[in-house]
């Protein structure tokens, strides 16, 4: 299952900027996983997806198996929000798909490995039809749900990933500002299953469109429940590639 998060993709967008929160999205989850009627997921969430991945592991009974959170903390400073609101600005339309794709080529040059032809496809699947031409399939307001917000340091989910009990594996681009070492060093102490996997040649955020990324996250999902050693769940992971 990969939903498409109000606002984004096929889903419907909101009466205003005010309404694009966490407690929104996080109801909306619930009530996706809610209807599915099953009793474990593993969850994989890059950015936003792996913040709203720890808020449901942290409710009880949560049926979160085990959690994948790909370049994201339980701290996002407040240079991190900057980064991801510049990387949600576009231009109103573009004329073409090549424009798109060219767009996206900048905005996400940090994913890492993508493919020519796995940049067309985000370009297909990243932009809807409008009149003067193509335009980025998500509502224009997303942008100030992570707008500067005065004197604060960042936004904190130390609480929650206090409560969160399920095995997690922690992917961080080797050079990402979204997830600083530090934060994720401060997991690690914090929780008792943890893994952190750093990825070379990447920012904010490993695009997990190529094997090697995707083995890493197969390897997690597959290894036995108990473990903590890393360099373990290392192994098994390049064992699949």
């Amino acid at each position: 299952m990969c939903p498409d998060v109000a606002g984004r993709g096929e889903s419907g967008w909101l009466g205003s900027a005010l309404e694009y929160n966490f407690p929104q999205f996080l109801t909306d989850m619930n009530t996706l996983l809610a209807r599915l009627d099953v009793r474990e997921v593993d969850w994989v969430g890059t950015s936003m997806g792996g913040l709203l991945g720890m808020l449901l592991a942290a409710q009880p009974n949560t049926p979160i198996r085990r959690l994948v959170m790909n370049d994201v903390g339980a701290f996002l400073p407040m240079p991190a929000l900057q980064h991801i609101s510049r990387n949600l600005e576009a231009p109103r339309s573009f004329k073409s798909l090549a424009a798109v794709e060219a767009h996206l080529r900048k905005t996400r040059r940090e994913w890492g490995e993508i493919s020519d032809a796995q940049w067309k496809e985000l370009a297909i699947h990243g932009s809807r039809r409008v009149e003067s031409g193509y335009a980025i399939h998500f509502d224009p307001a997303i942008a100030r749900m992570v707008g500067p917000m005065p004197l604060a340091p960042g936004l904190f989910f130390w609480d929650a990933w206090q409560r969160v009990t399920c095995p997690v594996l922690l992917l961080r681009g080797a050079e990402s500002d979204v997830f600083p070492r530090m934060v994720a060093e401060s997991m690690l102490l914090r929780h008792p299953e943890v893994g952190l996997e750093e990825i070379p040649g990447c920012g904010h955020a490993p695009s997990l469109m190529n094997e090697a990324q995707a083995a890493l996250v197969r390897g997690f999902l597959g290894a036995p429940v108990h473990w903590r050693d890393e360099d373990k769940l290392v192994a098994a992971a390049r064992a699949v590639v």
